[in-house]
């Protein structure tokens, strides 16, 4: 029997640097992310680059751990692709770093580094290194994990400085669904039809968009802050105004219908695998079809303008005529949602 199977929970031995952490690595993290940088077992991975490169850095604390549409390895993995892939970048390396409560469930991890290793598959990164901690009860509420990754750029003219007047703002898919389904979680709330979140790496999609030779001005995934935050980001980086219409966002009904319950904006709530684009507005048809023919992004949608009316400011569109600032939102609607 092997020692994973005679203890059922991590214990702090696991971390302690012997037999057991080594059991630990070998049987868990080793078997999932194998691949030969990883399989070297060198203290640092030795890697080649070439051109610019593209380095980012998250952590990820979600509660609960396992949701509808995912859990924290697949959040993790997707998160931090994505956030190379909206710099124009090909992920291809990462390290992960696990910090494990003492008593954390052995077969909850092996899910959850699975989770991990079939969503690096869909973009082609490998994890080259990491680190395991174990600390004692109550100190980390289950599992934390750090991913940091690299990757190749190949369109460098991706930057939140670089919309322009007359551009389009696209998004990818309906908005709001991963903080909804964390909502959900946490409060036990059974909807008719199934809600799950959109976590989801984006570098298929992107790299498609890329091959199309389409132009891209500026290019975000809605995580933190949803919708709202993007777009102000923008306005203030690029010293711009922009526009949206209400009725062309597209929402599900469930996050409507948990929007009004809670008194939430659906432009404010996280999303883990949507993402918005500004591109001219010569390139709105070929955007559009590339995304909704080849990348699985059937609700794709132009929701708005930038122009030179409000530097600065992101103004709301309603479907009854009327016109509001879209703010960036205040506090923490839904703390750890990512």
């Amino acid at each position: 029997m092997s020692h994973l199977k005679a203890n059922k929970t991590v214990q702090l031995s696991h971390g302690g640097g012997g037999k057991e952490m080594n059991r630990l690595i070998k049987d868990i993290f080793f078997k999932a992310f194998d691949n030969p940088i990883l399989r070297s077992e060198e203290d640092a991975a030795r890697l080649h680059f070439s051109g610019y490169t593209a380095f980012t850095t998250d952590s990820f604390t979600v509660a609960p751990l396992f949701f509808a549409g995912g859990d924290i390895g697949k959040l993790a993995i997707a998160g931090t692709v994505n956030d190379l892939a909206m710099m124009g970048a090909e992920p291809q390396f990462l390290s992960s770093s696990f910090i494990i409560e003492e008593g954390f469930a052995i077969d909850d991890l092996k899910v959850i580094v699975t989770s991990m290793a079939n969503e690096l598959k869909r973009s082609g990164a490998r994890i080259v290194c990491g680190d395991t901690k174990v600390v004692p009860r109550g100190c980390a509420d289950g599992l934390f994990i750090n991913t940091s990754g690299v990757g190749r750029i190949i369109n460098n003219e991706i930057s939140v400085k670089n919309l322009q007047d007359g551009d389009a703002i696209i998004v990818s898919r309906d908005i709001g669904r991963h903080g909804a389904a964390i909502l959900m979680a946490r409060e036990g709330l059974a909807l008719e039809s199934e809600l799950t979140s959109d976590c989801a790496s984006l570098w298929p999609i992107v790299e498609q968009l890329i091959a199309a030779n389409i132009e891209i001005h500026a290019m975000r995934d809605a995580t933190r802050g949803g919708l709202s935050a993007v777009l102000n980001e923008w306005a203030s980086a690029s010293d711009v105004g922009i526009e949206v219409n209400e009725s062309a966002i597209p929402v599900s009904s469930e996050v409507s219908g948990l929007c009004e319950l809670y008194g939430f904006e659906p432009f404010d709530l996280a999303n883990e695998g949507t993402f918005i684009l500004a591109v001219p507005q010569t390139s709105v048809a070929a955007t559009l079809e590339v995304m909704k023919t080849f990348c699985h992004c059937e609700q794709a949608a132009l929701i708005g303008h930038v122009n030179q009316i409000k530097p600065g400011k992101v103004i709301l569109n309603t479907p009854w005529g009327s016109r509001r600032f879209l703010d960036v939102p205040q506090g923490e609607l839904l703390p750890r949602i990512c």
